[in-house]
């Protein structure tokens, strides 16, 4: 039995009144958010039958939060964070709601819709690195492995629900009952945020936040070798090895699915999220690691292998038609190994940046953080659809998976310092 509770996830970061309203709040509200990722993508391909459209998502939620990322971890060391929250939790409404009137009114402009998503990540862009910066002071220094651990498998547990209900309604109901179940559910992240405290900026916030202050952040990264690989090894894995934007064509052609909805669609997006999911319920061992730098190494080759794994079945399915059922369940599997490995990384990579610095940077810090996080996504999605577009979705997934692995090695060979980074842990967790 202790062994039992020393593999689940630690949940004692709970016990904060503040942190698990936000925390069952995002229960409710991921499921939501993970439905527009779904049916965003399936509204482009739907219209205009195309991965490299598709892909064009990247390019136009890339540059907002590259923008808005590093202009949001400035404002969150200015003002107070929980201002900040509030405003930018009521803009995702706002856009959530205009989402799903496009989607009502039979609206077919690609680019309308690709706008209106660059507008909604700019309000992702300055919320996250808020949210993340007010953790360390809810919360005490050897808590923040399991809070982090807690808030991934939210995430990604809404990243299961929300493709499965997707799948599910799109044929049924069609896709604007998508963006209106998320704007509804963002109320409760709002109704969380608002009974926050007062959360001003600790010692000497920046004086303004513009572009010096942004500057002052990545001076301060220069400083942090270490932290600065976390990020480097975090692109290698997401721009090399996240296929996303070729999973409706992939359903569609390889497991000759519905691109629209259906099961192959379903089990594809719900696949990454589910294996980290699993991941977090097992995370408990998180909190005892204390060679922190290897073990990221060790997740992203795992990440890396996973991929090239998942690229195999897709191009056996396409050449196999006989084998396609099996192929899928191979290849939902390879993507659940990549999602367990990418949770871990991303739990120990999240602590080492939060407990790393002091609040008056922490804010441009986590701005960092989530343009490099999120937009690493963004620009596989372009890099992923037009490689598909040359090469087959197969070749474009196993190719990005081997780029992961040798540029991982390299990355390892060339900072040995970050894969020597140790932290000592509290015996008693």
């Amino acid at each position: 039995m202790s062994r039992l509770r020393g593999l689940v996830a630690d949940t004692r970061p709970l016990q904060n009144d503040h942190f698990r309203r936000l925390w069952l709040a995002n229960i409710v509200t991921v499921i939501g958010a993970q439905l527009t990722v779904v049916a965003v993508p399936a509204q482009i391909y739907a219209d205009t039958g195309s991965s490299a459209y598709v892909g064009l998502t990247g390019v136009f939620g890339l540059v907002p939060l590259v923008v808005f990322g590093l202009w949001g971890g400035a404002l969150a060391d200015v003002f107070d964070r929980r201002t900040i929250l509030i405003c930018t939790t009521v803009g995702l409404i706002v856009t959530s709601a205009l989402f799903w009137v496009q989607a009502a009114l039979g609206n077919t402009n690609v680019w309308l819709l690709l706008c209106l998503f660059s507008v909604q990540q700019a309000f992702f862009a300055v919320n996250q690195p808020t949210r993340s910066a007010v953790l360390p002071r809810l919360l005490t220094p050897d808590l923040l492995p399991a809070a982090n651990s807690l808030n991934m498998t939210v995430f990604q547990a809404g990243g299961i629900a929300g493709p499965l209900v997707a799948g599910a309604l799109i044929p049924v109901f069609g896709l604007e009952w998508l963006y209106l179940i998320d704007t509804l559910t963002l109320l409760a992240t709002l109704s969380a945020v608002v009974r926050l405290p007062s959360l001003a900026i600790e010692g000497v916030a920046a004086k303004a936040p513009g572009l010096r202050s942004v500057v002052e952040g990545f001076t301060y990264l220069r400083g942090q070798p270490v932290l600065m690989m976390s990020f480097v090894v975090d692109i290698i894995a997401m721009v090399f090895g996240m296929p996303r934007a070729l999973f409706p064509e992939i359903a569609d052609k390889s497991f000759a699915g519905d691109p629209e909805g259906g099961l192959a669609f379903a089990l594809l997006f719900a696949a990454i999220p589910a294996g980290a999911v699993l991941g977090g319920v097992l995370s408990g061992w998180v909190s005892k690691v204390e060679a922190q730098g290897r073990a990221v190494i060790v997740c992203i080759l795992l990440w890396g292998a996973a991929m090239v794994g998942f690229g195999l079945a897709v191009g056996v399915a396409a050449s196999h038609a006989d084998l396609r059922t099996t192929m899928l369940a191979v290849a939902v599997v390879m993507l659940m190994l990549g999602g367990a490995a990418d949770m871990a990384s991303a739990a120990f990579r999240s602590s080492m940046l939060q407990a790393a610095a002091s609040d008056e940077v922490r804010g441009r810090l986590q701005g960092i953080f989530i343009v490099v996080v999120a937009g690493g996504p963004r620009i596989a999605d372009v890099a992923h659809g037009a490689a598909a577009a040359s090469v087959g979705t197969a070749a474009a997934a196993a190719g990005g998976g081997v780029l992961v692995v040798v540029g991982t090695v390299v990355a390892a060979l060339a900072v040995p310092a970050f894969v020597r980074y140790r932290i000592t842990r509290p015996t008693t967790i």
